[in-house]
C-alpha cells in the first residue's frame, strides 16, 4: 500500500512537474486557494455589470443565472489551464470587456446573439493563437496605445462603480443644465445605501494598502453584512437591484438557464455588419492584450519565463482562447486569465495544480449561488472603483512628451469612459494616430492603416446613411 502511494505520489508529481519547479503539494495548494480568495469578488461583480443592462427587446439577465454562468467558466477553465497550460493561471470573466457586452452589444442585439458574438472572438483567438497572426497584431499596435486602452478601460470600470452605487448620476435633460454627470440623486450624497458603498471603499483601500491577502473579498462581505443589518433595522427603498435580505437557503441549486443560448451571426443582422464586426474587433483586442500582459508578468514572476519566453505558451494561449468560447456558451462573458493569479504566486504556486485547486473552488462556490442575490451593488462597487484605480497606473509608462501619441492617447483614454465605449475610444485612438504619422511623412504600415479605415467606417456610417 506504501509503495503503491508512493508511485502515485510520483506520477503525480511529474504530471504537474511539482518538485522540478521547486515547489510543494502543500504550496501548490495554498495558492490555489489564496488566488481563489483574491479572485473570487467576480462571481459577485459580474452579475452587478451583466444584470445592470437589458438588450434590444427590453430583457434582463436574472442574478441567479449569471452567478452560475460566472461560476462555471471559472470553474471549468481554470481547471483545464492547470492539466493543459500546467501553470499557475486562473481565468474568469474579464472586467471591462464584460461591460462591453452589457453596455455597447446588449442594447443593439438580443443576449444569445451578444454572446454568439463572444464565441466567435474566442474562436478568432485561438486562430490567431495558431497561425500567429495574434503576434504581428500586437506588434503593430504602438506599445502606448495598448496601455492607453488598459488606462481608458481602468476610468471606465471606476465610472461604472461610480454610477452603480449611486454615488454618481445622470443630470436629467433641463433647460440650462450644463452638468452631464453630478453627485448623488440631487446633487448631495444622501441614504444608508451610499454610506455603505463609503465604508465599503474606504475599507477596501485600507486592507489592500496593508497588503491584506483577499482585501476585495473580504470588503465586499463585511459591507454586504453591515448593509443587511442596516436594512433589517430602518427602512430603506433605495437598493436598487439587489436589497440586502437574507436567503431562505444559503446552498441552492445552481441556475443554467443561460447555458447554450447562441445565436453566432444574429447580432450581424440586428447591429448590421459594420457595427457587429468592431464589436468582434474589440472584443479580440481587449482579450488577447489584457491575456498577454497578465501571462507574461505572472509568469515571469513565477519564474516560467526563459530568454523573454513563457514556458508552455501555445498551450496556455489556446486555452484562454478557449476561454472566451466558454464564457459565450454559458452566458458569462468572454472569460480571460486574471492579474490576481499573482496573489497566487506569491504564496508559492508554481504549477497547474494550484489553478486546479482554484477552479475546484470555484465549481464548489456553483452550491451558493444564493449568496450572491445578498449583495447590493453598494457592497460590490467599490471594488470596480479600486480595481479601475490599480489599472489607471499604468499610464505613467506612456511617452507623454512624444507628438506622435500625445493626442492619440489622450484620445483613447478620455474617450472611452466619457461615451461609455471601450469600441469608440480605441477608434478614435487608432484613427488620430494614423492621420498624424501620415501628416508627419511617416507610414504607420498596412495594419494600422487598414484598422483605422475600418473605424473611420464605423464612426462615419450613421452620417453617411443619414441615421
Amino acid at each position: 500500500m506504501t509503495q503503491l502511494r508512493t508511485r502515485q505520489s510520483s506520477a503525480f508529481d511529474q504530471f504537474f512537474r511539482i518538485t522540478e519547479r521547486g515547489s510543494t503539494f502543500s504550496r501548490e495548494v495554498r495558492g490555489g486557494i489564496t488566488t481563489f480568495v483574491a479572485m473570487s469578488y467576480i462571481v459577485l461583480l459580474n452579475p452587478l455589470i451583466l444584470g445592470a443592462s437589458a438588450d434590444i427587446t427590453g430583457a434582463k439577465l436574472t442574478i441567479a443565472e449569471i452567478t452560475t454562468a460566472t461560476a462555471l467558466a471559472a470553474g471549468v477553465m481554470t481547471v483545464l489551464m492547470g492539466l493543459v497550460g500546467n501553470a499557475p493561471l486562473a481565468i474568469a470573466a474579464g472586467l471591462g470587456v464584460n461591460g462591453v457586452v452589457a453596455f455597447q452589444m446588449a442594447p443593439t442585439m438580443t443576449w444569445a446573439q451578444a454572446f454568439g458574438l463572444v464565441v466567435l472572438e474566442g474562436v478568432c483567438i485561438v486562430v490567431m493563437a495558431v497561425s500567429g497572426v495574434r503576434e504581428r497584431i500586437i506588434n503593430a499596435i504602438p506599445e502606448p496605445l495598448k496601455i492607453a486602452i488598459t488606462v481608458g478601460i481602468g476610468l471606465y470600470i471606476a465610472l461604472v462603480g461610480l454610477v452603480s452605487a449611486g454615488f454618481v448620476t445622470r443630470t436629467p435633460d433641463a433647460v440650462g443644465s450644463t452638468v452631464p454627470v453630478r453627485m448623488g440623486v440631487d446633487g448631495h450624497l444622501s441614504g444608508w445605501p451610499i454610506v455603505i458603498f463609503c465604508l465599503g471603499l474606504l475599507l477596501m483601500i485600507v486592507l489592500m494598502a496593508r497588503g491584506v491577502p483577499g482585501a476585495v473579498l473580504i470588503s465586499i462581505v463585511v459591507a454586504t453584512v453591515v448593509a443587511v443589518v442596516v436594512n433589517s433595522v430602518f427602512t430603506v427603498s433605495n437598493w436598487g437591484l439587489v436589497t440586502p435580505t437574507l436567503p431562505s437557503s444559503v446552498v441552492g441549486h445552481p441556475d443554467f438557464g443561460l447555458f447554450g443560448r447562441i445565436d453566432l451571426f444574429g447580432g450581424f443582422v440586428s447591429a448590421g455588419v459594420i457595427a457587429a464586426t468592431i464589436f468582434l474587433f474589440t472584443l479580440v483586442l481587449s482579450g488577447f492584450f489584457d491575456a498577454m500582459g497578465t501571462i507574461t508578468s505572472v509568469s515571469d514572476e513565477a519564474g516560467l519565463t526563459k530568454d523573454g519566453k513563457v514556458e508552455g505558451m501555445g498551450k496556455i494561449l489556446m486555452v484562454d482562447g478557449a476561454g472566451a468560447i466558454a464564457g459565450g456558451v454559458t452566458g458569462s462573458a468572454p472569460n480571460t486569465v486574471f492579474l490576481e493569479s499573482a496573489a497566487g504566486v506569491g504564496e508559492g504556486a508554481r504549477t497547474g495544480l494550484a489553478s486546479v485547486v482554484t477552479g475546484g473552488l470555484f465549481l464548489v462556490a456553483l452550491l451558493f449561488t444564493p449568496l450572491a442575490t445578498v449583495v447590493p451593488a453598494q457592497a460590490a462597487a467599490p471594488a470596480l472603483v479600486v480595481i479601475g484605480g490599480l489599472m489607471m497606473t499604468q499610464i505613467r509608462r506612456i511617452p507623454w512628451h512624444e507628438t506622435d501619441y500625445t493626442i492619440p492617447v489622450f484620445l483613447t483614454v478620455a474617450i472611452i469612459p466619457f461615451t461609455y465605449s471601450i469600441t469608440n475610444g480605441i477608434g478614435a485612438g487608432l484613427v488620430s494616430y494614423v492621420v498624424l504619422r501620415i501628416c508627419k511623412g511617416r507610414w504607420p504600415g498596412w495594419l494600422m492603416t487598414g484598422l483605422a479605415l475600418m473605424f473611420a467606417v464605423y464612426f462615419g456610417v450613421d452620417v453617411i446613411t443619414g441615421g
